[in-house]
């Protein structure tokens, strides 16, 4: 990932745990649970992204997410900055914004929805690199046979945001 160098961050006290938001001058460029997988280096001690927690974005969106863990909230309306993935990264997670609340996709299904049908292992590699989780909604992306599968902030959170959003097969748990 290439994050803009305008990039600022704070942080944000979910449900499931401890979250780091992240914002340009052009809109959100990061949600992570603290310690995800493909955590960014720069959220590394030392820590290299200047924290503001008055930036409009980061206020805006931990307003959101808030009201989204409180069951007031379906969907999000902040602005978003992709520019830190690839241009196929970027098709994907462009594809995951189409995944409604309370609905779940298939690797596949994205893959063919992007135009490359045969391309559902780097659709997964994408997906599992999404910088701006819950807001792009890689939890919504389930296996083959609808099993649930890798989540970059562990299993257990994507299930609890599938039974948030009421889209938990209890078959699946």
């Amino acid at each position: 990932m290439r994050f803009d160098t305008t990039i600022v961050h704070t942080s944000f006290q979910s449900p499931i745990g401890p979250m780091t938001l992240a914002a340009t001058q052009t809109g959100l460029a990061g949600v992570w649970f603290d310690g995800q997988r493909h955590w960014p280096a720069e959220l590394t001690p030392p820590v290299r992204w200047p924290s503001d927690p008055t930036h409009p974005v980061l206020i805006n969106t931990a307003q959101q997410l808030a009201a989204y863990f409180a069951g007031q909230r379906q969907g999000f309306d902040v602005p978003l900055d992709l520019s830190g993935g690839t241009a196929f990264q970027q098709a994907v997670w462009r594809a995951l914004l189409t995944i409604q609340t309370g609905q779940t996709t298939s690797y596949g299904s994205i893959s063919q929805s992007i135009g490359k049908a045969a391309a559902v292992r780097a659709v997964g590699a994408a997906v599992g690199r999404n910088p701006i989780s819950i807001i792009v909604p890689c939890h919504r992306v389930l296996g083959a046979s609808g099993a649930l599968t890798g989540y970059a902030g562990g299993l257990d959170r994507k299930t609890a945001l599938l039974k948030l959003e009421g889209a938990l097969d209890e078959n699946l748990i």
